[in-house]
């Protein structure tokens, strides 16, 4: 399989710094080296230009923090992703979960995906519903259209047609810190989400056998995946840890259940935090998550 990976060193869209160096810790984990032991050809596209806090004005629009600056980043990100060859397997590093604005679009190449949003947050506030302001907390909204137009926008084109993700063909799995009014969002929007509790009842596997089925009416699945899904003894180095999240197995298992459906086309890994983490530790989990996605098997 022909691999590109691309940088989006950004964290403008959290409010704590580190995350913009996650894509450099991964590539030091040997992200390109893993996947090339696996067979496959891995072509590193370096990184998406983004602008820094330091030399940014921090300024508040309409509820949201460094907006033109996230717009650009993702913007960026989307156009490099759109413009490789169909039959890629795109890895974008972030960054926070922001950068899925421009990756999920730009990985999609145009063609209807599913989304699979492994992560402890939702992700789904809008900027009416925010309560930091924070972008990182807002990108699966705007993927479906909601919030505000200009991130809602990337990759719509100038006559208004472009490609949103639809609820019904999102899954989130690992959820354990919801706000309260973006727990009602995501209701209203129909999308099917698998807390923790749903983990501890239900059991990895189930869980992902339901998410193929949920998904089963599109052939493209997109997998983004933020490290503080994983539980912070197993990856302590992100943005925004909450106790209680998957397991070091439970992980593996829902990648290695996932690569074996065939049907994934393209990964995010975000919320690295080198600055948090323990010997990098946070890093070479999730590349070894990234492995298991795309054919390592322990027989």
């Amino acid at each position: 399989m022909d691999i590109s990976i691309l940088g989006i060193p950004m964290d403008l869209g959290a409010g704590r710094r580190g995350v913009d160096m996650g894509a450099s810790a991964l590539r030091n984990a040997r992200l390109a080296a893993r996947l090339r032991d696996l067979g496959h050809r891995v072509t590193d596209l370096g990184d998406v230009g983004v602008s820094i806090p330091e030399t940014s004005d921090k300024h508040e629009q309409q509820g949201m923090v460094f907006l033109d600056e996230i717009v650009s980043a993702c913007t960026g990100a989307y156009q490099r992703l759109r413009a490789l060859d169909p039959h890629t397997f795109p890895i974008s590093l972030g960054g926070d979960h922001s950068v899925s604005m421009g990756t999920v679009p730009g990985a999609a190449r145009g063609r209807r995906c599913g989304l699979i949003w492994v992560d402890a947050h939702a992700d789904f506030n809008t900027p009416g519903s925010s309560e930091s302001g924070n972008i990182h907390g807002m990108p699966v909204a705007h993927l479906t259209g909601l919030g505000d137009a200009r991130l809602s926008g990337i990759g719509v084109d100038e006559s208004g047609d472009g490609w949103h993700v639809r609820p019904e063909d999102i899954v989130m799995i690992g959820l354990r810190s919801v706000d309260r009014r973006e727990r009602e969002l995501v209701a209203e929007a129909g999308i099917k989400a698998f807390t923790m509790k749903d983990v501890d009842q239900l059991g990895i596997t189930r869980i992902a056998q339901e998410t193929l089925e949920r998904l089963s009416h599109v052939e493209r699945l997109h997998v983004s995946f933020d490290a503080d899904a994983l539980d912070p003894t197993v990856c302590p180095g992100v943005g925004t840890p909450v106790p209680g999240g998957l397991s070091y197995r439970e992980g593996h298992l829902l990648m290695e259940l996932f690569s074996e459906s065939g049907r994934v086309t393209s990964l995010d890994i975000v919320e690295v935090n080198p600055i948090l983490d323990v010997r990098n530790q946070t890093a070479s989990v999730m590349v070894g998550m990234a492995a298991s996605l795309l054919g390592q098997r322990i027989l």
